[in-house]
C-alpha cells in the first residue's frame, strides 16, 4: 500500500523523505524530526555555545586592540621630547613678518627690521594695438637665473598673444610667465621672473626670423638693443636681525635664526622695528598629555567592561579572568606608576604632574598642577614621558609586543580562527550524521507503517470470509485491528 510522500527538515538543516502513515495512522515526519532533534541535541548545544564563546573572544579582543592602538598613536610626540617641547614663535606687529618654529629653536627675542622685501624682475613692451597684432617671427632666447629657453616663432603664433602662449607653453621654460596687460594706449606683453632675488635677472635677446621680435629684446649689457622696460627689478630681501645686515633671495627666510622660519610680508617704517619672540609651547605639550590620559582611560575602561563580573545578574564579561589581560594590566600598572629621579619633584611621576588615579581606576587630571609642571621645568616633564626611559617609550614597547604582525594579539587570534574552524567542521559531521539517523528512522517507520497496512488488508478478507454482513454494518471492525484486536464474528 502506498503513502503521501513529503520532505521534512531535520533539526541539523537536512532533509529526510518522510509520510504521514496511511497503515498507522502517525506523523511519521514529525516523529523522525523529534527524534532526530533529540538525539542531537547535547552535541548541537555543545557546539553552539562553544562557537557562541569563542566568537564573543574575537569580538573583545578586537576590542582591547582597538584600545591599544589608540592609545599608542597618542605616545609618537609624548616619545620625542623635541616634539612635545614644541615652541611658538610671536611678532610685535603681524603685518611686518610671520614666523613658526621647530622643537630646535632657543626661546629668545629678536628685533627685527625689513628694509625691503625680495623682487622679482618684471618686464614690460611697448604698447600694440591689440593682443592679435603681429609683432615677427624669428628665435627668442629667454634666460632667468642661469636657465635659457629658446623660443621659436612663427606665422602660426607671431601675435602679442601667441608669443606668450608660446612662452608660457614651453617645456624648458626657464622661470618666466608671460601675461597680456591691456589699457588705454594699447596691448603689453610683460614677463615676470618666478624666482625673487638679484641673482634671478631676466634678459630676452633674439635672431632670425623677420626681425620684428627686436621689439622683445632686454639686455642690459647692451642697453642700445633693449627695447623691454624693466619696471620692477630682482632685488634679495635686506633686513636687520638685532640691529646686524642681513639678506636674502627669498622672502621665506630660514638660515638667520636656527630653527625659526619668518616670512617678510612688508618694510617697517624707518627706525621701528618689531619684536619676534620664541618661546616654549607648554599649551601644545598640555594638549598632547591630555590626549594620552583620555586615551589611556579609554584603554582602562575596555579592560574593566571586559574582565568585569556583575554578583547581581551573575553576567560575565568575554574575558573574565584572563591571563593575558591580567598581565597587561600588571605591566601597565608598573610603568604608570614609576617615579624617575631628578633634582626636582617637578615631572618626576604622572602625581607630580596631576595626574592621578581615581576610585574607579582611570586617572584624573589637574590642569592647574600639569600647566605650572609644565612652565616650571618643561625639559624635566620631556624628559619623562620620552627618551629611551620615558613612560612613553616604555609604553610603546610593552604595546607593540600584543599589537604588532605576529605579536601575541595574532597568535591568539589565530588560536581563535582554528577554534571556530573546527566547531564548523564539527558542526558538519554532526549533520551528516543527524541525516543518516533520520533517514534510517524513515526507513523503519515507513517499514511498519507498510506491515501495519498489510495486517489491515487481511483483517478486511478475513471479516469478508467470516463476517460478510460486517462489511456493510460499518467500519467498526477495520477499526479493531488497529486498536490491537482482531474480532472474528459470532
Amino acid at each position: 500500500m502506498s503513502s503521501t510522500v513529503s520532505s521534512t527538515p531535520t533539526s541539523a538543516g537536512s532533509s529526510v523523505i518522510s509520510s504521514t502513515g496511511i497503515g498507522s495512522g502517525l506523523d511519521i515526519g514529525a516523529i523522525v524530526t523529534s527524534l532526530t532533534t533529540a538525539h542531537g541535541l547535547a552535541q548541537n548545544t555543545q557546539l553552539s555555545d562553544r562557537k557562541s564563546t569563542l566568537t564573543a573572544q574575537v569580538s573583545a579582543y578586537g576590542t582591547f586592540k582597538s584600545a591599544l592602538d589608540t592609545l599608542q598613536a597618542t605616545l609618537a610626540t609624548l616619545e620625542n621630547p623635541k616634539a612635545l617641547a614644541g615652541r611658538t614663535v610671536s611678532l610685535g606687529d603681524n603685518t611686518i613678518a610671520t614666523a613658526s618654529a621647530t622643537s630646535s629653536a632657543i626661546p629668545a627675542q629678536y628685533s627685527l627690521t625689513v628694509e625691503n622685501l625680495a623682487t622679482a624682475a618684471s618686464l614690460s613692451s611697448k604698447a600694440f594695438a591689440g593682443a592679435g597684432t603681429a609683432v615677427g617671427t624669428g628665435a627668442l632666447l629667454i634666460t632667468a637665473g642661469g636657465n635659457s629657453a629658446t623660443i621659436n616663432i612663427d606665422s602660426t603664433n607671431n601675435t602679442l598673444s601667441g608669443i606668450a602662449a608660446a612662452i608660457n607653453g614651453a617645456v624648458n621654460n626657464p622661470g618666466v610667465t608671460a601675461s597680456i596687460l591691456t589699457t588705454i594706449d594699447g596691448s603689453r606683453l610683460v614677463l615676470s621672473g618666478t624666482a625673487t632675488g638679484a641673482a634671478n635677472a631676466v634678459t630676452v635677446t633674439q635672431s632670425g626670423g623677420d626681425g620684428g621680435l627686436a621689439a622683445l629684446v632686454y639686455d642690459p649689457a647692451n642697453p642700445t638693443t633693449s627695447k623691454l622696460t624693466q619696471t620692477q627689478a630682482p632685488l634679495n630681501a635686506n633686513f636687520t636681525v638685532n640691529g646686524f645686515p642681513a639678506t636674502s633671495s627669498s622672502n621665506q627666510v630660514t638660515s638667520v635664526i636656527a630653527g625659526v622660519t619668518v616670512n617678510l610680508l612688508k618694510p617697517t617704517a624707518a627706525a621701528t622695528p618689531t619684536t619676534l619672540t620664541v618661546g616654549t609651547d607648554s599649551a601644545g605639550a598640555q594638549t598632547s598629555i591630555g590626549t594620552f590620559v583620555t586615551a589611556l582611560n579609554g584603554l582602562i575602561t575596555s579592560i574593566q567592561g571586559l574582565t568585569s563580573y556583575d554578583p547581581t545578574t551573575h553576567a560575565a564579561g568575554p574575558l573574565l579572568g584572563n591571563a593575558t589581560l591580567e598581565s597587561f594590566r600588571n605591566q601597565l600598572s608598573k610603568v604608570l606608576g614609576q617615579v624617575t629621579s631628578g633634582n626636582t619633584s617637578v615631572g618626576t611621576s604622572l602625581a607630580s604632574l596631576g595626574i592621578t588615579a581615581n576610585p574607579q581606576g582611570t586617572y584624573d587630571t589637574n590642569s592647574i598642577k600639569l600647566g605650572n609642571a609644565l612652565s616650571a621645568s618643561l625639559d624635566t616633564v620631556t624628559s619623562f614621558f620620552g627618551g629611551t626611559q620615558g613612560i612613553a617609550t616604555q609604553l610603546d614597547g610593552l604595546i607593540a609586543h600584543y599589537t604588532q604582525a605576529g605579536g601575541l594579539l595574532d597568535s591568539i587570534n589565530q588560536g581563535l580562527k582554528s577554534g571556530l574552524s573546527d566547531v564548523a567542521r564539527q558542526q558538519t559531521q554532526l549533520d551528516a550524521r543527524l541525516k543518516t539517523y533520520a533517514a534510517t528512522l524513515t526507513l523503519q517507520y515507513n517499514a511498519m507503517d507498510t506491515a501495519v497496512a498489510l495486517l489491515k488488508q487481511t483483517q478486511t478478507y478475513l471479516t469478508a470470509e467470516f463476517n460478510p454482513s460486517a462489511l456493510t454494518s460499518g467500519s467498526s471492525s477495520n477499526s479493531s485491528l488497529s486498536g490491537g484486536t482482531l474480532h472474528t464474528g459470532g
